[in-house]
């Protein structure tokens, strides 16, 4: 069974940074996409990152595209998402995904929270 534990989310002011870290088990990852998706109160959830674990090919959504950065450790079996030039519009609840090949984001995470203060 998949497992998704995220960790990292906290406060902090317009400008600063957060790394938040997604550790994943109970698969063998190698061929999967790990995604972070965020979601603010009375909004959608919402795209934010990926990579492709074996090859490390990573996408982004525009609103992150050049501060944030999505990684993966092999031997930690984690993804990380490195948050620079923190906004307040980036405050959400932040999830950890996971997708096998031609399937759909079924594994998540049960979140962090991410508050960006003015």
């Amino acid at each position: 069974q998949v497992q998704l534990v995220e960790s990292g989310g906290g406060l902090v002011q317009a400008g600063g940074s957060l790394r938040l870290s997604c550790a994943a088990s109970g698969r063998t990852f190698s061929s999967y996409t790990m995604g972070w998706f965020r979601q603010a109160p009375g909004k959608e959830r919402d795209f934010v990152a990926a990579i492709i674990w074996s090859a490390g090919s990573t996408a982004y959504a525009d609103s992150v595209q050049g501060r944030f950065t999505i990684s993966r450790d092999n031997a930690r079996n984690t993804v990380s998402l490195q948050m620079n030039s923190l906004k307040p519009e980036d405050t959400a609840v932040y999830y950890c995904a996971a997708k096998s090949p031609g399937t759909t984001w079924r594994h998540w995470g049960q979140g962090t929270q991410v508050t960006v203060s003015s």
